[in-house]
């Protein structure tokens, strides 16, 4: 076997399959440690309780990041009406409860096109945004209160399926920025009730399809074999 250190990192772009309660972080520390990589980054971040496609670059092709940041992205995923999490997902525990009796598919399909084409959104305080150098998500654990500033994004396609009432599935096609949370968060509020994310998926990066990416225990395993080094079994 080779030694694990000073193995060249020519650089590449990784599609992984990010898991479930994973942040992008800890892909990415996995990725640098499991396979010797001496720089990496993500090209966007997924919160913890989403999943689907997560852009790394590792060596030089770190300097391609930002490109990759300002692609279009496409979601699809499930909100529920009716309740409410402060971090609008399933991180917080439900802290209220609305009606949903009078909401018809007339309301559901305003609320959706309110919430298509260029718009402005507040970020989740539940965020990696900064707020005077302190993460909005580190804020809130704490219980402190802070101002997040709207921000312009445009929603391409908003598709809804409620089928299932008071779940709604939806399928999102956005630019760079957007906040999925947001939109349930906003849907919820224009339906005249409450609304949280149940289950998230990202399934596009401009190009490149979750279809094409690495189960992440699966990459490193090819990965260490190419590089002659030692594979936990």
């Amino acid at each position: 076997m080779k030694q694990e250190e000073n193995i060249p990192d020519e650089g590449e772009v990784i599609l992984i399959d990010k898991p479930l309660t994973w942040t992008s972080f800890d892909v990415a520390n996995k990725l640098k440690r499991a396979c010797k990589f001496k720089k990496i980054g993500h090209a966007g971040t997924l919160d913890p309780l989403a999943t689907g496609l997560l852009i790394l670059c590792t060596g030089k092709k770190t300097k391609q990041i930002d490109t990759y940041q300002a692609q279009e992205k496409e979601y699809t995923g499930t909100m529920v009406l009716g309740k409410t999490t402060p971090s609008i997902d399933l991180e917080t525990d439900f802290n209220a409860d609305y009606p949903t009796d009078h909401i018809t598919p007339e309301v559901l399909e305003t609320a959706r096109q309110q919430l298509t084409g260029p718009i402005e959104q507040i970020p989740p305080m539940y965020s990696a945004i900064k707020i005077d150098g302190v993460r909005a998500y580190k804020l809130a654990r704490r219980g402190d209160e802070a101002e997040i500033k709207k921000r312009a994004v445009e929603i391409r396609l908003f598709e809804i399926d409620a089928t299932h009432f008071p779940s709604i599935d939806f399928r999102i096609i956005c630019t760079k920025g957007t906040y999925i949370r947001s939109i349930v968060r906003d849907f919820g509020v224009l339906a005249g009730s409450g609304a949280y994310m149940s289950k998230l998926c990202r399934t596009r990066i401009g190009d490149f399809e979750l279809k094409d990416a690495w189960e992440l225990t699966a990459f490193i395993h090819q990965k260490r074999v190419a590089l002659n080094l030692e594979v936990d079994e």
